[in-house]
């Protein structure tokens, strides 16, 4: 990818304090370049690595501290002076080939601590913090050096010590899955032991009080943090144990089937641990920090793959319409079924369709201890021809968007990678959504350890090779890894909209999204499928439906962000429906985001300009109060006058009573126009805005 010509604009003079005089003349603190946030460094009376961090006059995290314990090996994390401390600042700007936005600006003022045990081992390591205006990320060095070459680290503790009982957005620290609903509490109430084997999770593993990341809080007075990680390569993903009485979180490292959280050579780095600190909920969205903690793009040019609209057999079988397998008798991926799909997204502008169920291996792909080989990638069904198929979509200009479930059997998946991009580059197929689902085989191994996520880099490093993006279900979470490799277009990582269908609570409550825009968005783009239009699904379902309404559904394809956002529902639940408009029209690729305003698990209100066209999208979502937002257009560009549609809910609408209701009107605005909108309990609404030509 090629940076802009004003990409490297500073890079400011290197300060740099030695410890051959008195340690107190050491420089111990670093500034956000708005002076903002302050990081100070310190080290106690035993010699423990210190941190505190402050936003003006308030305490953001109070003196933590930091250690490792190591098989075989000492603790490392006492005894330790500071031997130089080094200041830079840095300036620069780059582009994202896909994205929320196109110019990313990356400004910081670093910290680069050097530690060294004072006796035996004596030990050294470098601790480096890179502070913007919007927060700060973190991270440990471990430089080459005799006594240490490989190691196993048995716990990394990293604290944060909180200055307040705040009020926090969680999910429990489960090792496994992100597939839990967000609970809204007291940090002094978090339980997370609470939320054990809930029965429709296909994994869990929940070992003691901790959260997962991203975990957004907001003190008493009133500032937004979240918690996170940046950068996570070749390390167990961190969820942070929780002490519910002194009001501390530490770092606790997924562990493996040995016992050991990481295993690694020596040099190595550590992932950024991460607060972004915000005056307002909508700038933790806005937030570029954990992408700009990532190193920049290794791929080069991935024009091969283009943001789009898909749709998918996919959601059928969630419906009990059809199935995955041959077997049952009501196999959905038949060339016939997938010729319907893509004649109509051919007439409706949508170039994908993702086919699930296709290869063989269905009938035993979850239940079964032993999964290993069941699928092969590569062979199809006998009713399904993938030629065909693929050259039908080709000739309506319509993409194939690959599907290879794993069952969670890695091993299987890492036999097979070659062979299945190849069949995919030979097919000029250049995206696929990966799925893993069930207990990762082998036994003690989790989803968010060091093992798979290597797993998951490996596919993403294999994949590049053939110009395949992947869209990762049963994911490692989002740290920003998408800078380095664009081909890692979006991925699940939360309750999605497939718990509408069948779980327990009868679908997902109304504020589960608005918790999820200051949540889980913060680690990236969502394939969250939205655009379902049979609600109540009465024909297929009696005790479930989306809790939403028709304009909440519209909205989401610019409050939720994704390169890919799929048009979920079935076409013939699309045929005649003039609120399909939207859909047809909605971009997926933007020059430039803005939250205009929300609050976590009660609203949210963002703006999107589409690259390339001027167009403006607006989309709004409520919880189950509903309420009336007073809509501002002065982030419209002067001197054009824009053509507007509007979707807005019904009168009587009602994400329970009345979800279909919807109002949808025409009109022309301007710049710094203002215009009401009411939201129905669980809804919303959608605007789009096409500069008149």
């Amino acid at each position: 990818m090629k940076k802009l010509a004003s990409s490297l604009l500073a890079i400011i003079s290197l300060i740099t304090f030695t410890a051959c005089t008195a340690p107190e003349a050491l420089q111990t603190s670093v500034l956000s370049p708005d002076q903002s946030i302050k990081v100070e460094v310190f080290t106690s009376e035993s010699g423990e690595f210190g941190y505190k961090v402050s936003k003006g006059d308030i305490t953001v995290v109070d003196k933590s501290y930091i250690s490792f314990d190591f098989k075989d090996m000492p603790a490392l994390g006492s005894n330790l002076s500071i031997e130089t401390i080094d200041i830079t600042k840095s300036s620069e700007e780059w582009e994202m080939p896909w994205g929320e936005q196109r110019v990313v600006k990356n400004e910081y003022n670093q910290l680069y601590a050097t530690l060294k045990e004072k006796a035996d081992p004596g030990r050294t390591f470098n601790v480096v913090f890179k502070v913007y205006d919007d927060g700060l990320g973190f991270r440990y060095e471990f430089p080459a050096q005799d006594g240490m070459n490989e190691v196993v680290i048995l716990d990394e503790n990293t604290s944060f010590n909180l200055s307040g009982d705040h009020i926090v957005w969680w999910i429990p620290g489960d090792w496994d899955i992100y597939e839990h609903l967000y609970n809204n509490t007291n940090f002094s109430n978090i339980n997370a032991i609470a939320k054990r084997d809930h029965p429709n999770l296909a994994q869990t593993t929940i070992p003691e009080n901790a959260v997962n990341t991203p975990v957004t809080m907001k003190t008493e007075e009133g500032l937004y943090l979240s918690f996170h990680e940046a950068n996570l390569t070749n390390y167990s993903g961190m969820t942070l144990k929780v002490d519910t009485v002194n009001l501390n979180m530490v770092s606790e490292l997924v562990g493996s089937r040995d016992a050991s959280k990481v295993k690694t050579q020596v040099p190595f780095n550590t992932p950024w641990r991460t607060i972004q600190i915000a005056e307002r909920a909508g700038d933790l969205v806005e937030s570029n920090l954990i992408v700009n903690l990532n190193e920049p793009n290794k791929l080069g040019d991935v024009s091969w793959f283009k943001p789009m609209k898909y749709m998918g057999i996919w959601w059928e079988m969630h419906m009990n319409k059809s199935s995955w397998d041959l077997a049952s008798g009501k196999h959905g991926a038949t060339t016939e079924n997938a010729k319907r799909y893509i004649d109509f997204a051919a007439k409706n502008n949508i170039k994908g369709l993702l086919v699930e169920g296709w290869n063989t291996g269905w009938e035993r792909w979850i239940g079964f201890p032993d999964r290993e080989g069941v699928f092969d990638f590569v062979t199809p069904y006998e009713d399904y021809d993938i030629q065909e198929v693929v050259r039908y979509g080709k000739e309506n200009g319509v993409d194939l968007i690959m599907h290879h479930e794993t069952s969670a059997a890695p091993r299987t998946y890492d036999q097979q990678m070659d062979t299945a991009y190849q069949l995919m580059h030979s097919l000029d197929i250049h995206s696929v959504k990966t799925g893993y689902v069930g207990p990762i085989i082998p036994d003690g191994e989790y989803h968010h350890g060091q093992w798979m996520v290597n797993h998951y880099r490996r596919a993403l490093e294999t994949a590049a090779k053939y110009n395949i993006a992947i869209n990762a279900h049963e994911p490692i979470k989002g740290t920003g890894i998408r800078r380095t490799y664009p081909n890692a277009i979006s991925r699940e990582g939360l309750r999605g909209q497939e718990f509408n269908a069948w779980s327990i609570e009868g679908g997902n409550p109304p504020n589960h999204l608005p918790n999820v825009v200051f949540t889980r968005m913060l680690a990236g783009p969502i394939d969250f499928t939205p655009g379902i239009f049979d609600i109540k699904f009465s024909k297929y379902k009696d005790k479930n439906q989306v809790n939403t309404t028709l304009a909440q559904q519209l909205a989401l394809y610019v409050v939720l962000y994704s390169p890919i956002q799929m048009a979920a529902d079935f076409p013939e639940n699309y045929e005649g429906q003039p609120a399909f408009q939207f859909i047809r029209e909605v971009g997926v690729d933007w020059e430039q985001s803005k939250v205009l305003d929300g609050e976590p698990g009660e609203f949210a209100v963002i703006a999107r300009e589409e690259r390339d066209t001027k167009s403006w999208f607006v989309g709004g979502i409520s919880d189950e109060s509903g309420m009336t937002y007073n809509l501002n257009l002065d982030f419209l560009e002067d001197g054009i006058t824009y053509e507007a549609s509007i979707y807005k809910d019904g009168e009587d609408a009602h994400w329970d009573d009345n979800p279909l209701s919807i109002s949808i009107e025409s009109s022309t605005f301007k710049k710094g126009d203002k215009l009401e909108l009411v939201m129905a309990p669980g809804g919303g609404f959608a605007i789009s805005l096409i500069p008149q030509k």
